[in-house]
């Protein structure tokens, strides 16, 4: 990364692609590069778009590139690519950019960083792509496996994933809401304050918000005003998607009982759960990582959380200082793919393969076998998952089922909301999708109960 300041949103936006390239998270080199730069909000706000729509839409902006680069697109200096899908991107997607904006300040931004060989292909290719965007070649939704991989940018791999849990409307219905940006859900903290006062608040800010579909401490902002959200710094909220906190509803924790939330970190669902339970209930929150824990501990104290006890240990061993059988309640969110969350992650797509999520998937049922142990008789385990493949969702359940005849699998639809009822399965497994449900995350959940 450079090392004097950022002062362009451009330049900010290629340097960010570009470590992401290397291996680095979005939203981490996002916050990194944003906390020191002098923008203003709304070079901040374009840099993000930048940012996230970039790798979200990479696979449709090169397709378009694909058809006025004379070359093969991976055969180009790494560099160069980045800045074509950056004036691509801009070209294509944001109304608000004039055209001769979008191809100057690319041009410009090669100069800058002394890629002068590259300056009149850059030139080119923008421009053609400029001249003749009205006639490229789009793939049609009938034609399923192209349209998903060109117009909704899901790589070769993704796309047959889809095509695998879905018919073909309805992948095509997912793809085009994975290749969206998300929306923006915050969890009313109910130990703070209430739905009804906070979306008070929210209006007087002027913020356009309102009601979560399912989840009663959901809220979901339409639009934001120049104004800060209100109650930040008193915990009135916490960033989360709906999906996320349906979660914690579904174990059904009450007070006086002793919970573990297994994988922590950063601890939105901890708080929920303390939230949920008035901390009058005993929860130990584990996650691998000391720097993780600690972003647990303080969103717990920004929240006013005081019933949660943290600790550092890795789940792929034993955790032989808890007793068993020792807990009423316990939450397994799952490291997984992340495939549910693309939107959020969006480097996620290109970075994964269908090898990370067998290996994933022996990762995800050791940790269970690990802390099956520890429910209770009578007890409950919820295992999550902020994704959809089948190796990470019902082939770890029943695999699991089999091995372990001490559990039962619930059927949840009876024990929620009716209102609730077309989230679930035949089997009584959540299964929640953005095309189908309000735009949440696309989450799998399933509920054991150990036999009394």
């Amino acid at each position: 990364m450079a090392s004097r300041p950022t002062d362009s949103p451009r330049r900010a936006a290629y340097e960010i692609l570009q470590r992401v390239a290397d291996g680095a998270f979005a939203d981490v080199m996002l916050d990194t590069v944003l906390d020191r730069s002098k923008l203003d909000l709304r070079d901040r706000r374009l840099v993000t778009e930048l940012v996230y729509g970039i790798l979200r839409l990479r696979g449709r902006v090169d397709f378009a590139l694909t058809q006025f680069c004379n070359q093969p697109l991976q055969r180009l200096q790494p560099e160069v690519l980045w800045l074509l899908r950056l004036g691509a991107y801009q070209l294509l997607e944001l109304d608000r950019v004039p055209a001769h904006a979008a191809v100057n300040s690319t041009v410009e931004l090669a100069r800058e960083l002394q890629l002068d060989q590259a300056v009149g292909f850059v030139n080119g290719v923008l421009r053609s792509l400029d001249r003749g965007r009205a006639d490229i070649p789009w793939p049609s939704a009938e034609t399923i496996k192209p349209y998903l991989q060109h117009v909704c940018s899901q790589p070769i791999w993704l796309t047959k994933e889809l095509m695998r849990q879905l018919p073909n409307v309805e992948a095509q219905a997912l793809g085009e809401s994975l290749a969206g940006p998300p929306p923006l859900t915050l969890r009313v903290n109910n130990l703070k304050t209430n739905r009804e006062d906070f979306l008070t608040a929210l209006a007087a800010a002027e913020h356009q918000a309102h009601p979560c579909s399912f989840v009663p401490e959901g809220v979901t902002i339409d639009q934001r005003s120049e104004k800060p959200l209100p109650g930040d710094a008193e915990g009135w909220y916490q960033v989360q998607d709906e999906a996320s906190m349906l979660m914690t509803h579904l174990l059904d924790a009450r007070p006086e009982q002793r919970i573990l939330d297994c994988c922590a970190a950063p601890g939105g669902k901890t708080t929920h759960l303390a939230a949920l339970t008035g901390n009058q209930a005993e929860i130990l929150a584990l996650d691998k990582y000391p720097r993780r824990v600690e972003l647990i501990e303080q969103g717990a104290q920004r929240l006013g959380c005081s019933s949660i006890v943290t600790k550092q240990w890795d789940l792929t061993e034993l955790p032989d200082f808890l007793e068993v059988q020792s807990f009423d309640r316990i939450l397994l969110d799952a490291p997984c793919s992340g495939l549910g969350v693309l939107r959020r992650n969006p480097e996620g797509r290109w970075n994964k393969s269908p090898v990370n999520l067998r290996q994933l998937a022996v990762l995800q049922r050791q940790i269970l076998d690990n802390v099956a142990p520890l429910v209770k008789a009578g007890g409950k385990l919820l295992y999550s998952v902020c994704t959809f493949s089948h190796a990470e969702t019902d082939a770890i359940i029943d695999s699991f089922l089999v091995d372990h005849p001490e559990f039962e699998l619930e059927n949840l639809v009876a024990q929620v909301s009716p209102d609730w009822a077309d989230l679930f399965t035949d089997k009584g497994t959540l299964r929640s999708y953005p095309h189908r449900h309000g735009g949440m995350d696309a989450f799998f959940a399933a509920r054991l109960q150990r036999r009394s």
